[in-house]
């Protein structure tokens, strides 16, 4: 399980592309379904 705090979650993040984030080299539907990883993704994401 992630959470938030994990590494991955954390690099997933950083790498999908948002309005704050134009620079990302992917989309959020790209984030992998891997456990609950996407969710905790979409979660930071959202709180940005």
């Amino acid at each position: 399980m992630f959470t938030k705090e994990s590494a991955l979650v954390k690099i997933w993040a950083r790498n999908v592309k948002t309005d704050k984030n134009v620079d990302g080299i992917y989309t959020r539907e790209q984030v992998p379904k891997l456990s609950n990883l996407q969710e905790m993704v979409y979660e930071v994401l959202d709180e940005q």
